[in-house]
């Protein structure tokens, strides 16, 4: 009862603020948490739309990345646009969105965008291919190595600051795929001068092989297999890290997939990029 009226079971004690003052209140949780407002009641899914809220999500250095053909009718739908359909920045090198739940901002990075490629300028080895499934113009496509070595850097800056990140490897098999299967691949995440995260990971696992390494090596259960995708590309987590700071105190993140020890042939390996979005926390 507030006021000597009783409230029904589909208001709430809230609805008696202004619509603006809800608004205000709930740009200061998350999308999720906006999205879960607008359940409450009528007044609240009312105020859950203002463009009060959704700005607040809304990156501002992504607003003038937009074309200015393509209008949106609110905030909101401009929010979600920013998480459906990624951004292409940096002549196409870089693919940009927002995490639907928090809003924490994710990055792919083309192979084209300044990686360290072992013999990657040498078409005898590695080329580079247009993919109609890719979303960058180009993909790194593995012709033949021995020594595999793929590193890549990025500035920590674009990504949203106080945030656990994972990085990702994503990839296909091409149709002619060899050298990778059951191998363990050395993968390294972390910011430049601090102690990274390593792990083995493996592109191709055979659950049917019994497969067992050299003496003193592990077996395969501690590899980090593959999983797809939505969109139909394979990925692997290569590790970890923990971005600090925002645009003023940035930091270089390195990530690193190798495999220099044992020199078998590899080919057939089709790279997108690396993807870096907020960790999964448990």
């Amino acid at each position: 009862m507030i006021g000597g009226d009783i409230v029904s079971k589909s208001s709430s004690p809230f609805d008696y603020f202004p619509e603006d003052c809800i608004s205000n209140i709930i740009s200061f949780t998350n999308p999720r948490d906006a999205c879960v407002a607008a359940t409450v009641s009528k007044t609240f899914e009312s105020a859950a739309k203002s463009d009060i809220i959704w700005e607040k999500f809304i990156p501002a250095e992504y607003e003038s990345l937009i074309p200015p053909s393509r209008v949106f009718s609110s905030k909101k739908k401009f929010y979600f646009s920013l998480c459906n359909d990624p951004l292409l920045i940096d002549d196409g090198k870089k693919s940009i969105w927002l995490e639907k739940s928090s809003g924490k901002r994710c990055i792919m990075l083309s192979p084209l965008n300044d990686f360290s490629i072992a013999w990657g300028d040498d078409p005898r080895y590695w080329q580079w291919i247009p993919f109609p499934e890719s979303r960058f113009e180009k993909v790194a496509e593995l012709v033949f190595v021995c020594w595999f070595d793929f590193r890549g850097r990025a500035n920590s800056g674009v990504l949203s600051p106080r945030t656990r990140y994972s990085a990702y490897i994503v990839f296909k098999k091409g149709d002619e795929f060899y050298g990778f299967t059951n191998k363990a691949i050395k993968a390294v995440v972390g910011i430049v001068g601090q102690e990274p995260s390593r792990r083995d990971i493996c592109f191709d696992y055979d659950d049917d092989v019994d497969a067992r390494f050299p003496r003193g090596e592990r077996g395969m259960r501690h590899l980090v297999k593959p999983e797809e995708r939505n969109d139909g590309w394979m990925e692997i987590e290569l590790g970890e890290f923990f971005n600090e700071g925002g645009l003023v105190n940035s930091d270089d993140i390195e990530m690193g997939v190798l495999e220099t020890s044992r020199l078998d042939g590899k080919y057939g390996l089709i790279i997108q990029g690396i993807e870096i979005r907020p960790a999964n926390i448990q």
